[in-house]
C-alpha cells in the first residue's frame, strides 16, 4: 500500500471509494487490497485470506468504480446509471450470501456464508454495503473533505465537520492558514 494510509471509519461503501485518492490508487495490487481488508477486518464477515490474486482485486476495484459513480449521481440529485445499479446487483449475485443453519454442539444457530473465491465473496460483501448506503437517506449528506488537495469524502457526525480527518487534513489546513496570517508580519 502507499505511504498515504487510507481513510477508514466511514461507511463501508465509502471507505471503498477513499481507497482512490489524490495521491493514488491504494488498490493497486493485490497486496494492497489484502492490506486494506486487514484494516477493515472487524467490519467484514471474514478474515483476509492468505493471498489474493489479480481477479480478487479486478472484482473489488469494479465494485468501487460503480459505487463511486453512483454515489456522484446520487450526490448531485441524479438518478444512478442503471448499468452501475446492475454492476453492483450482479457482484451480489456472483456470490450469494446464505443464512446456514448449524449445530454448534448446543444449539442450531445461524451462519451467514457466500460461495465463492474470496474476492469475489468480498466484492458482494461490499456491493451489499453500496447498495445500502445508496438507499439510505443519510446519503445526501455525505461531502468532500475542504481540503485543496483531497478528494476524500465522508458522512458527517457532526454539522461542522469540514475535513476528512482532523489529524490528515484538518491540521494541514490550519497550519496552512496560521502560515498565511503571519507570514507578512
Amino acid at each position: 500500500m502507499s505511504d498515504l494510509a487510507p481513510l477508514v471509519g466511514e461507511p463501508l461503501a465509502l471507505d471503498l471509494v477513499n481507497t482512490r485518492s489524490a495521491a493514488g490508487d491504494l488498490l493497486a495490487s493485490p497486496g494492497d487490497l489484502l492490506a486494506w481488508w486487514e484494516l477493515e477486518a472487524d467490519r467484514l464477515p471474514e478474515a483476509a485470506p492468505a493471498e489474493a490474486g489479480a481477479g480478487d482485486l479486478t472484482a473489488v476495484r469494479e465494485v468501487r468504480e460503480r459505487v463511486a459513480r453512483a454515489l456522484g449521481h446520487v450526490l448531485r440529485g441524479e438518478r444512478p446509471p442503471s448499468a452501475d445499479l446492475e454492476a453492483l446487483n450482479r457482484a451480489q449475485r456472483a456470490s450469494p450470501a446464505i443464512d446456514e443453519a448449524v449445530w454448534d454442539g448446543e444449539a442450531v444457530t445461524v451462519v451467514r456464508r457466500r460461495d465463492g473465491s474470496p474476492g469475489l465473496r468480498l466484492a458482494a460483501c461490499l456491493a451489499e454495503a453500496a447498495a445500502r448506503l445508496l438507499a439510505d437517506p443519510a446519503v445526501t449528506a455525505i461531502r468532500t473533505c475542504e481540503a485543496d488537495d483531497c478528494v476524500m469524502l465522508f458522512l458527517p457526525t457532526h454539522p461542522r465537520r469540514r475535513w476528512c480527518s482532523p489529524t490528515r487534513c484538518g491540521n494541514r489546513v490550519r497550519v496552512a492558514r496560521h502560515y498565511q496570517r503571519h507570514k507578512t508580519q
